[in-house]
């Protein structure tokens, strides 16, 4: 039978804790990239709706301008039947 000495479990417990704080190390590490991805996600987020907000006015002033189009265009084609004097 194997005899279980106190110093062979004082050695595992030694490196068990080892272990622990190597684990806890890799975590704070973690959590501090997570952070800042967390803010790297929210610039982007923000970036992607100034960018729609943006196509949005583009797309109001195209509408605008097609629309001042097709008003002129009738008022040609309606000047073409006009009597001149």
């Amino acid at each position: 039978m194997v005899v279980v000495d106190g110093d062979l479990i004082y050695e595992m417990l030694k490196k068990i804790q080892g272990d622990i704080s190597a684990l806890k190390f890799d975590t704070a590490s973690v959590k501090t990239e997570m952070s800042n991805l967390r803010g790297v996600v929210a610039s982007m987020q923000m970036d992607v709706h100034q960018i729609y907000t943006r196509l949005d006015r583009v797309d109001q002033r195209l509408d605008r301008i097609e629309n001042r189009l097709e008003l002129r265009e009738l008022a040609e084609a309606q000047a073409r039947f006009e009597p001149h004097p």
